[in-house]
């Protein structure tokens, strides 16, 4: 093992050194804390300037109460003022000691509609927060003088949709409990397609790194201290060594705009409720779960790739050559796709336990709760029996094709490398 951990430690040191690794894995994070930061700051200081505001109401004070005391709920001082002292308001907006006054009339207790007077155009979330106050303010107006105001409003508030799985058992139903089903679905979706850009991209870094040697006929050298055995190893391990060390930095980066960033958003901004957003960052289970699934799919992967390189000695013709590798990884990225909506088929469950297709398909299943235990257990457990037999086979290959220069070898060729290496 002392061959193989000389190549691991080469690979990962010669990659996490090359200006392109510090760019990418600082560069990225900064370049979008700062453009997080950048567009919170200015929501925060255009919210911040709209703080100040007035009430006025023409229709007999019925709406003014309901309209202030929504917008001090999301964090706004507001005063009640005389409709005929209107015309005051404009001149302490001129003196900047007003931002802002709505005007509520009868078009508003009729539509809803309302006028916002101030030297500058409401923001984005303002302009939501009042039209949902006034509209809110209105209909309860409207509901007080109707009669059986509170059962009505329950039914404009929207009722709610409740899941309940059919044929999956209690242990799927208490794993999923605890998670909003929406939540749970688009954090699986997002995960999907980190799992499906990592695996390529890392898989990628083992192809090039195959060619490479292959083309400088470093491997020449090399393979007169260690094994092709080794050799393949040692990159593959490399390579993931770095890959974690990335994403490593890059949650990092992620748990550090969590920790700064969310306290002051909630402090700043109104209307922010924490518990939405903390429901949407992944738990240590998952997280878990995640690694895992990323270091098999990783795995598998990385051992197709090594072979690819290691029978091809131009990047035109590994370019190819990995077609049916990338369909392995295309195929169920599109199949995941096109679930997205929840329309799910029971076939698809059962195509994730296919170890090429688990990485994209399983995992968001069992973030959703979608399958039991039982399930997820045997998709792992099928992925490292089929990297052992993937490492097998593509070890054969890269025996006899890493010293082999010329035409990329057939399908026959591949066959008879495997039966005789």
């Amino acid at each position: 093992m002392r061959q193989v951990w000389v190549v691991l430690r080469r690979e990962y040191l010669e990659r996490v050194k090359t200006k392109g690794f510090i760019l990418a894995t600082l560069g990225v994070p900064l370049i979008i804390m700062g453009i997080m930061a950048l567009s919170i700051f200015m929501g925060v200081q255009q919210e911040r300037s709209e703080r100040e505001m007035a009430v006025v109401d023409f229709t007999g004070g019925a709406l003014a109460q309901d309209v202030a005391q929504g917008l001090e709920a999301v964090g706004y001082s507001v005063e009640i003022a005389d409709p005929a002292a209107a015309a005051e308001l404009d001149q302490r907006i001129e003196d900047d000691d007003l931002e802002a006054y709505l005007v509520l009339d009868d078009l508003t207790a009729t539509d809803g509609t309302f006028v916002y007077r101030a030297k500058d155009s409401p923001g984005t979330m303002f302009s939501g927060l009042s039209r949902r106050i006034v509209v809110e303010a209105v209909l309860s107006a409207r509901l007080d003088a109707a009669g059986d105001a509170a059962g009505v409003r329950g039914l404009l508030g929207g009722g709610e949709i409740e899941y309940e799985p059919v044929g999956l058992g209690d242990e799927s139903d208490e794993a999923g409990a605890s998670i909003d089903r929406d939540v749970s679905t688009v954090a699986g979706m997002v995960a999907s397609i980190l799992l499906y850009m990592t695996t390529l991209v890392y898989g990628t870094y083992v192809l090039r790194s195959v060619l490479d040697e292959k083309r400088n006929r470093v491997v020449e050298v090399v393979i007169s201290s260690l094994s092709p055995w080794q050799l393949m190893l040692g990159k593959v391990l490399g390579v993931a060594s770095m890959g974690l060390t990335q994403l490593g930095i890059w949650a990092a980066f992620l748990g550090l705009i969590a920790m700064v960033g969310l306290p002051l958003l909630v402090a700043n901004v109104p209307g922010v409720d924490i518990s939405q957003i903390l429901q949407v960052l992944p738990g240590p289970g998952l997280v878990l779960l995640f690694l895992l699934f990323f270091l098999l799919g990783y795995f598998l992967y990385a051992s197709l790739f090594a072979a690819v390189g290691a029978m091809c000695n131009r990047e035109e013709d590994a370019q190819q050559a990995l077609f049916p590798v990338m369909m392995l990884l295309v195929i169920p990225f599109m199949i995941q796709m096109s679930t997205i909506n929840g329309n799910r088929m029971a076939w698809v469950d059962w195509a994730a336990l296919f170890p090429f297709f688990s990485p994209v398909l399983m995992y968001p299943r069992a973030v959703a709760g979608d399958v039991p235990v039982w399930m997820v257990a045997l998709s792992l457990v099928l992925m490292a029996a089929a990297i052992a037999g993937m490492a097998w086979v593509a070890g054969r290959i890269y025996r006899v094709g890493i010293l082999m220069q010329g035409k990329r070898p057939t399908l026959k060729e591949l066959v008879r490398w495997v039966r005789e290496a």
